[in-house]
């Protein structure tokens, strides 16, 4: 599995240098362009930590053995808290999705899991330079992770605290043309609530059915409530079995999307889907399959 190492010297020298990326500017627009002339559809991708390790290279082309659109990159990992946010790993990033031919389809921090953004000055950093590197890589919406350390239930603190942090980053999201999604355990009602007190149109929910049954929510009432206004991209998963296997209705899912309005231009990440002695391959390719057939809206 091929890694890029991480330069402390490089990393210093390029992070000075973020504004001379203009070298990646042909790839950047060629994948953020929403333009007139490409019909909209929605991108079927999968999550780097579901289908290797996270914040490895190497995804690219099992990505494209499987045959994915694309495959939502990690931003970091606890033990290497700067990856992305280096320039060389961008270009790279960029070059192995040109070679492979398979986009960088979303951009996800879940390093925060392990590392609270509700409490770690740390996160506020990697929160603001992802925007960034979203833009550098033409990606649109930056998956923000609050389970584990980093759960939102039952925490009014830390809820205030995300409101105030995220209030301090959005308007660098909004001029960039980024959103954030929040992904957690919480209700639709306590995540449009963290919307309204942030008061920006860049704050959203990455929302996730299969995290939502688990806490007990009811998922349909929840897309309805949430709407295209609200959700930025939606990850498809059963932790530990194959898509259509496990629990959820996912026609009844691609119903309620669609009639709230969830079509067009947007992102499925498949994540966790998969038996843990099942060939990643093969799984992975039985549910881009299913996907397509079941959940495209």
């Amino acid at each position: 599995m091929e890694k890029i190492p991480f330069n402390r010297r490089h990393w210093l020298s390029t992070t000075m240098k973020m504004s001379a990326l203009a070298f990646i500017t042909p790839l950047w627009a060629e994948n953020f362009a929403n333009g007139s002339n490409r019909k909209k559809s929605t991108h079927i991708g999968a999550c780097d930590w579901s289908i290797g390790p996270a914040a490895d290279i190497a995804c690219f082309d099992v990505a494209r053995r499987i045959g994915l659109d694309g495959v939502q990159v990690s931003l970091n990992t606890a033990a290497q808290p700067v990856y992305l946010q280096q320039a060389h790993v961008q270009q790279a990033y960029l070059d192995a999705a040109k070679r492979t031919g398979v986009r960088i389809g979303g951009l996800a921090i879940g390093a925060l899991n392990d590392v609270p953004y509700k409490s770690d000055p740390r996160t506020e950093q990697w929160v603001h330079d992802s925007i960034g590197v979203a833009k550098n890589l033409g990606v649109k919406a930056i998956l923000l992770a609050f389970f584990a350390k980093n759960d939102l239930r039952n925490d009014p603190t830390g809820i205030s605290e995300v409101v105030r942090r995220l209030k301090a980053v959005a308007p660098l999201a909004e001029r960039a043309g980024v959103q954030l999604g929040i992904e957690s355990y919480l209700t639709a009602e306590q995540h449009l609530d963290i919307i309204d007190r942030v008061g920006s149109s860049a704050i959203k929910v990455y929302y996730d059915a299969r995290n939502a049954t688990d806490a007990g929510n009811d998922i349909f009432k929840e897309i309805s409530l949430l709407g295209k206004k609200h959700i930025c991209e939606l990850h498809i998963k059963e932790n530990g079995v194959r898509l259509g296997n496990g629990t959820i209705d996912w026609p009844r899912v691609r119903q309620a999307l669609a009639e709230a309005g969830y079509e067009g231009d947007g992102w499925m990440q498949i994540e966790w889907a998969k038996t843990k002695e099942d060939d990643t391959v093969a799984a992975y390719q039985h549910n881009l399959a299913y996907v397509k057939r079941n959940l495209l809206v």
